[in-house]
């Protein structure tokens, strides 16, 4: 299976430039995002069930759900195995939740330095396609920056053509395939400069 090459990030600025993604901003999770968040993993519920559990705290308990992850970007409360982490969704104009990402403050784990890296998102199923990986993941890199990460550890599963071509778009450096140990599938690593 070939993985597309993008070589550049022009195509990322013509996706920020072109589409409406202008109007896009990374906004930290909030109380009046409810609706939307919940139209968010109805989306996945409905289309990718395999993701859908990771929200599902979301759509059942809302406001301790916006907590934990306020927590979570503070270091408080953390869950065992778990690292600081920033939490953004990514909302059009409308304030529709278009996907989530997940910028974690250090990999100072195993299962982070091996599997996880620093950066972790989901783009809604049917906002997918459509560009807004690439534009999420391009605002995303100034907030890890400012958390004093230089360069970030981002992976994908191998057969994930739609994520690797995030990274690459966002000039991500391929560094190797690992055969992970927590999710038993095989990984593609890359580094990807945050300045």
């Amino acid at each position: 299976m070939e993985v597309r090459r993008y070589g550049d990030q022009d195509q990322v600025a013509f996706l920020l430039s072109h589409h409406g993604a202008n109007n896009m901003e990374l906004v930290v999770p909030s109380p009046e995002l409810e609706l939307a968040f919940a139209h968010f993993y109805d989306d996945f519920a409905q289309n990718d069930r395999e993701n859908a559990d990771y929200y599902f705290e979301g759509k059942t308990d809302f406001s301790t759900y916006v907590q934990r992850l306020h927590d979570e970007a503070m270091g408080v409360n953390l869950r065992e195995g778990y690292v600081p982490c920033s939490h953004f969704w990514l909302v059009d104009a409308q304030k529709t939740v278009l996907g989530a990402i997940r910028v974690r403050h250090n990999i100072n784990n195993e299962f982070l330095a091996i599997e996880a890296g620093h950066i972790g998102y989901d783009i809604a199923p049917s906002h997918r396609g459509k560009g807004n990986g690439k534009v999420m993941l391009k605002l995303a890199l100034p907030k890890a920056a400012e958390l004093g990460i230089e360069r970030a550890l981002i992976t994908a599963d191998e057969d994930n053509l739609a994520s690797r071509g995030v990274i690459e778009a966002n000039g991500g450096e391929f560094e190797s395939i690992v055969m992970g140990k927590v999710f038993p599938n095989a990984l593609a690593r890359y580094w990807v400069d945050c300045k």
